[in-house]
């Protein structure tokens, strides 16, 4: 048993910020019902659909990779009949999980205000560019937006370069976590009182949480750090070092890493009474990896790990995707998955990486994936067994084009 299983989540995300929180809820056992809108679907089923390497029956990896273990009912919710089956989907439901645009839910009547007057125990969350409140909340936002006024940009990329932003969209991906997590805060209040809650993240709020320590250097001096490249600001050696084929990382965290990495790169240059402490070593911190960079070079990446870790030095490879999904602890720890596809075959994807003292969360178990689903392929098997709604009505209601 999954810790979310009895737990049934109404999905009205798209994109990516949505869906991936509620793909992580869904992975922890949640019965999901992704609402649609009929004939075409969430926008996130176009993107690559047609791609011949990135889709597989005419859904592309976003939509593959978001959506697996969810359920799809095609509802209008801009029609009075199309809202008044979501309604009755909302009273026997435990979460409405959503990622439009501020002031979209009020507009549609599915608020928390209106939501919860017909079901007190509805737990709601929206994830939003910049939450539902401040001076200009309703401005578009999606993942670069975010990253660049969150702060983060700005310490990205080399001294003499650009900001960058992440090559993971953590923009997205971070105001989907906290919304599950936000959610996961909220179920377990309602135990204690009975009363549901709203959950309301914004994508800016959490780029500003993420800053962490170093926003609070910031606040305390009122120094503005700089971009510094793979290097520290207080860590030396801390970088990438390129070697004879390719590059890793030394991440000397405190003296004794550094006590460790001097027999291993064998330069008596490093021995210097100043380098046994940090502050020594960060006075001269250009020279000491320079130093470390002309060794590592003369030899293979896999050689100089084998003596790093054989020291206990902190070390790593920097893996493209095939070399970290590939890598024997990522294979170990079932973080490469098949998701069986409705129409026949399997795809491989991100596995899920929250697991429990003993074992994956459904015991000894492996995690077991559904497929994502086709368009509307649960609406009339939700409808029937769910809402109790007989064959004439969801035919009238197909007829009528307020499901699909």
């Amino acid at each position: 048993m999954a810790p979310l299983n009895g737990i049934r989540l109404i999905d009205l995300t798209h994109m990516l910020s949505g869906p991936y929180g509620t793909m992580l809820l869904t992975d922890l056992g949640a019965e999901t019902i992704k609402v649609e809108p009929p004939g075409r679907g969430e926008g996130t089923r176009q993107l690559l659909a047609g791609d011949p390497d990135y889709s597989r029956h005419g859904m592309g990896a976003y939509f593959l990779t978001l959506n697996r273990g969810k359920r799809s009912v095609c509802i209008d919710l801009k029609s009075e009949e199309g809202r008044a089956v979501f309604l009755d989907l909302v009273r026997k439901s435990d979460v409405v999980f959503d990622n439009f645009s501020a002031g979209v839910t009020e507009r549609l009547g599915i608020d928390f205000a209106s939501l919860s007057a017909i079901n007190p125990r509805i737990v709601t969350c929206s994830v939003t560019g910049f939450g539902g409140d401040g001076p200009d909340p309703n401005r578009p936002a999606f993942d670069q937006v975010v990253q660049a006024m969150g702060g983060g940009m700005s310490i990205t990329g080399l001294p003499d370069g650009p900001p960058l932003r992440s090559g993971i969209p953590i923009g997205d991906l971070g105001g989907g976590l906290f919304g599950a997590l936000g959610v996961l805060a909220a179920l377990q209040e309602r135990e204690r009182t009975g009363v549901g809650r709203h959950v309301d993240v914004s994508m800016l709020d959490v780029q500003i949480s993420l800053l962490n320590y170093m926003g609070t250097m910031h606040l305390m001096s009122g120094h503005v750090p700089e971009r510094l490249g793979n290097g520290h600001f207080v860590h030396v050696p801390y970088n990438t070092f390129r070697t004879a084929d390719g590059h890793i990382i030394i991440a000397c965290i405190g003296d004794a890493f550094f006590e460790r990495l001097l027999p291993v790169i064998g330069r008596p240059e490093l021995e210097a009474p100043d380098y046994r402490r940090q502050p020594g070593r960060y006075a001269d911190k250009e020279r000491i990896e320079r130093i470390v960079g002309e060794e590592l070079v003369k030899d293979s990446s896999a050689s100089w790990l084998a003596r790093l870790r054989e020291a206990r030095v902190p070390c790593g490879p920097v893996n493209d995707f095939a070399q970290a999904m590939s890598d024997p602890q990522v294979v170990a720890r079932d973080m490469v998955v098949e998701v069986p596809l409705s129409q026949g075959g399997t795809v491989r994807m991100p596995g899920n990486p929250i697991k429990i003292t003993g074992g994956k969360l459904s015991g000894s178990e492996p995690d077991r994936f559904t497929a994502p689903p086709e368009l509307g392929h649960d609406t009339d098997e939700v409808l029937e067994t769910l809402l109790g709604y007989g064959p004439e009505r969801i035919g009238e209601l197909r007829r009528a084009g307020r499901v699909g």
